[in-house]
């Protein structure tokens, strides 16, 4: 699974692994990926540096990138507290009443919610990326898009490539225009925030509307043949997230969160603005349906609904309860029915490669144009 932009970067599979966890990020680059960790939760720069420490440390000199939660417009002189007071309490209450309901206990006194969506704050971006380029990081990814022309080119200036999700041609022009070097076409059935064009259709567009930049393409992908179809289609690699969460590396720190991921089906999950305010794909759970009901407030628009609900999402994660508990998950749910490690996962995509270009090559010789 080698291709331009591979040996561009180094790796010896175009395959590039979305993951907020060190540990998989790293048994990813191990493994001949591109292992990239999400740096949405490191609200604190020590704690991002402690891990990229570690990271630095357990890649073997392979490369890695970061993946930032970062606006392209700069929202300067304003605090999480100002954010905060805009919350209606009519929300506040459906939260409480919700919880109450599923019987949810309170987190330990003393406890913090651990779960906050902050990294779209302006400073805790900078802050992160800050202590990102003290570091041989060898890939900026924007997940909500182009970072903002100043953080590109202090990127550059360093030797870093950036990439940028896209969930439509329009936005991937919009990157390439912004000096973004690769664009990741991020279908309809991809975990987290997505557009509404599937990946099938999505991948071509995406590479004609930014050609010559190498696309990546994401959503829906979790098997070799799969991969061989994004490289058909154009692309040069293949973006993957939902693949890692049930692999032994992964620190979901929640056996019944695991539980539900093997046993879910690609029929269970939801695109839902449930826990951020924009559509993301998710777990279908009786939170996402309480969200989505007409009868209640209605989710609030980002970063509203994060902040609101990051206390709720820590008290349902630390004390397991099942009927809530989610996670951002795409449609390949459905292959994820055993843990595995991710050098296992890394062979057996390479293997059904494989045998999909085997499968083409001898249609491409029957029909005499090999």
């Amino acid at each position: 699974m080698q291709t331009e932009l591979s040996d561009q970067l180094g790796i010896e599979q175009a395959v590039f692994g979305f993951t907020p966890f060190p540990a998989v990020a790293a048994a990813i680059s191990r493994a001949g990926g591109f292992g990239v960790l999400g740096a949405v939760r490191y609200t604190v720069p020590d704690d991002l540096r402690r891990d990229l420490d570690w990271l630095d440390a357990h890649t073997e000199g392979r490369p890695y990138g970061l993946d930032v939660v970062m606006p392209a417009r700069k929202v300067e002189g304003v605090t999480e507290a100002d954010v905060e007071a805009m919350i209606p309490e009519e929300h506040r209450r459906f939260v409480r009443d919700t919880l109450a309901a599923h019987g949810v206990p309170a987190l330990p006194d003393g406890e913090a919610a651990g779960w906050r969506i902050t990294g779209w704050m302006e400073q805790v971006a900078r802050n992160q990326l800050d202590v990102a380029f003290d570091y041989p990081i060898r890939l900026l990814a924007g997940a909500l898009g182009s970072p903002p022309a100043d953080v590109v080119t202090r990127a550059h200036e360093r030797g870093v490539p950036v990439a940028a999700l896209a969930g439509s041609a329009r936005h991937a022009r919009k990157h390439r225009d912004a000096g973004i070097d690769i664009v990741v076409a991020q279908g309809y059935e991809a975990g987290g925030h997505t557009g509404e064009i599937a990946t099938m259709v999505l991948t071509p567009e995406v590479v004609e509307a930014v050609a010559p930049l190498p696309v990546l393409a994401a959503g829906g992908i979790g098997s070799g043949a799969q991969i061989a179809a994004a490289l058909a289609l154009g692309a040069q690699g293949v973006w993957l997230g939902s693949l890692w969460l049930t692999t032994t590396e992964a620190e979901l720190h929640s056996p019944a969160l695991t539980r539900k991921l093997l046993a879910a089906g690609s029929g269970d999950t939801v695109r839902s603005r449930a826990l951020t305010g924009k559509p993301a794909r998710q777990l279908r759970t009786a939170w996402t349906d309480a969200w989505d009901d007409p009868a209640g407030p209605g989710p609030l628009p980002m970063p509203l609904q994060g902040l609101l609900v990051a206390e709720a999402v820590s008290r349902i994660q630390k004390h397991e309860v099942e009927p809530l508990l989610g996670t951002p998950v795409g449609q390949i749910v459905g292959r994820m029915t055993e843990e595995r490690r991710v050098q296992d996962v890394l062979d057996d995509l390479t293997r059904g490669f494989e045998r999909a270009v085997d499968r083409i090559n001898r249609i491409a010789r029957r029909s005499g144009t090999s």
